[in-house]
């Protein structure tokens, strides 16, 4: 007979056959013995040589016994006797390298101290383990769940080959342990929520309405986990982020909800915590190391949704600790966000549970639906109710901008144009400087009639005044030595000046002008 066991000592999962000689383990003996599982798998994978990962690794599962009194190849402890399984350890060695992390600084974080016991929020009977650097969460899983995640391995180490910066859970290995009777079958996955800041709202969000606000009894604890509605209510006009960071956050969702589409997951949820600047600054009191050193790469918000694959170095900073940036109203916020629970396939029992309760309620509006239609639905409600897209402000300060502007251009233009007439003015000036400098300067004296041809235009008037003699029976004639006897240097600069244009490209005298006005003289 298959029994449930009590949430404080099974932890929510079953046992088969429970004997009364079996004496159930403590909580503090149970987290004693995952430790020491752990530590001893991770131990004993270290002789074991580095290889590629064939397919079959995915599919393996490793069992050893651990006595309290120890044997050849188990240490000595004071639990009670346990039997550990290791599900796939050489692919989960390949995740754990793939985000950077040390054997030596995996064990250091999951064995150097007790495991820091969290309260769960949700439906389901998990239980969530805290590791005191703040760095992993493990996290108890229901059989079929296990089961789920190890056929999911294949793909899902295609995915982070492809992609490692994503919002999905970052899983670092699966270990099942049955001790007294009961058995624990658990993941070791990133943290989300660091616990060095204060979560001043905290949200579990799917995009459905059917029951989805958080119940009386969650609403008086000191941290509440609040659902969709209460988002609506809380933050009724989302969370901005700046165009890069929206656009951003919306492409690794859309690309992460297209991976579990294609493996028929739905029932996912967004786990957001926002955290509030100007109310309080950032708290260090509740972990000693933070994150100094940090061991694990692309798990925290900011550098799953940026940067360069590439760049193998951590973009979070001590300030921050990897939260992206965001505003709500006159409030400077850091959002802290991951999907998680997506080990829930759409099989016969869901689909179900959708067709029973679209009997009841919308069946729209309740969280278990088809992959694809949760998929659409999810991105829908995230991309326009949870996070906005902080556009530049328009209004006054765009009219003030605009106005700056067409003064500048007018201010610009009108410098052009003063430039432009004082251009003009000095390449005149410069035209007659050198009008007067030709004039006076040259020797030839360009503007002068030629010698010749004032001497051929007096020789035709000659011919005239001779023929009209000749008419009046005068013997007397004119003759002409010099071409101009009575035309003295002064006298030909005064008639000269006369035909003179004054403009500023100067224009010579016509030859007859001048011819006419020294045969009048």
């Amino acid at each position: 007979m298959s029994t449930e066991t009590v949430d404080k000592e099974g932890r929510g999962t079953k046992t088969s056959k429970t004997s009364k000689d079996h004496k159930k383990p403590t909580p503090e003996a149970l987290k004693g013995a995952i430790q020491l599982g752990i530590g001893y798998a991770v131990g004993n994978l270290s002789s074991k040589p580095d290889r590629d990962v064939l397919m079959q690794d995915f599919s393996m599962v490793e069992t050893v016994f651990l006595p309290s009194d120890g044997s050849n190849l188990t240490p000595a402890h004071h639990f009670p006797d346990f039997r550990l399984k290791t599900y796939a350890p050489l692919a989960f060695r390949y995740f754990r390298e793939l985000f950077g992390i040390k054997p030596d600084d995996y064990l250091y974080s999951i064995c150097k101290e007790p495991l820091i016991e969290l309260s769960n929020p949700g439906a389901s009977s998990s239980w969530f383990y805290l590791t005191s650097d703040d760095e992993f969460i493990i996290k108890t899983v229901q059989h079929k769940e296990a089961e789920f995640l190890q056929k999911l391995l294949p793909g899902y180490y295609m995915n982070l080959n492809q992609n490692p910066r994503t919002l999905l859970p970052k899983f670092y290995g699966l270990y099942c342990i049955q001790c007294g009777g009961v058995t624990v079958r658990m993941v070791v996955m990133n943290n989300v929520l660091p616990r060095a800041i204060k979560m001043h709202f905290k949200y579990d969000l799917k995009g459905s309405s059917y029951k989805r606000r958080a119940s009386r009894k969650e609403r008086v604890k000191n941290s509440p986990t609040y659902k969709d509605l209460d988002f609506q209510e809380m933050h009724q006009d989302g969370l901005f982020f700046d165009p890069d960071t929206y656009s951003a956050l919306m492409k690794t969702l859309q690309r992460d909800c297209r991976v579990l589409e294609s493996f028929k997951i739905m029932d996912y949820s967004l786990l957001l915590g926002v955290h509030v600047l100007d109310r309080k600054s950032l708290s260090r009191g509740n972990r000693c190391d933070s994150r100094r050193g940090q061991k694990v790469l692309y798990s925290t918000a900011l550098e799953s949704i940026q940067g360069n694959l590439k760049d193998p170095e951590p973009v979070a900073d001590d300030d921050t600790l990897g939260g992206i940036p965001a505003k709500h109203k006159d409030e400077n916020l850091l959002i802290f966000l991951g999907i998680i629970d997506i080990l829930q396939s759409y099989r016969f029992i869901k689909k179900v549970e959708h067709s029973w309760k679209a009997l009841v309620h919308d069946g729209d509006t309740v969280s278990v639906h088809r992959p694809g239609f949760y998929a659409d639905r999810f991105l829908k409600f995230m991309g326009t109710t949870v996070f906005r897209k902080l556009h530049p402000l328009r209004g006054a300060s765009s009219k003030r901008k605009r106005s700056s502007l067409q003064v500048g251009k007018a201010a610009s233009q009108e410098f052009l144009s003063t430039q432009k007439e004082k251009e003009k003015e000095e390449k005149k000036a410069q035209s007659m400087d050198n009008l007067d400098g030709n004039f006076y300067s040259s020797s030839k004296q360009p503007d002068l009639l030629p010698k010749s041809a004032l001497t051929e235009s007096i020789r035709n008037d000659e011919e005239e005044a001779e023929n009209s003699e000749d008419r009046r029976d005068s013997s007397s004639t004119l003759a002409l030595d010099d071409p101009l006897p009575s035309l003295s240097r002064s006298q030909s600069d005064s008639e000269l000046d006369v035909y003179l244009p004054h403009t500023d490209s100067p224009r010579r005298p016509s030859w007859s002008c001048l011819c006419c006005n020294i045969h009048k003289n």
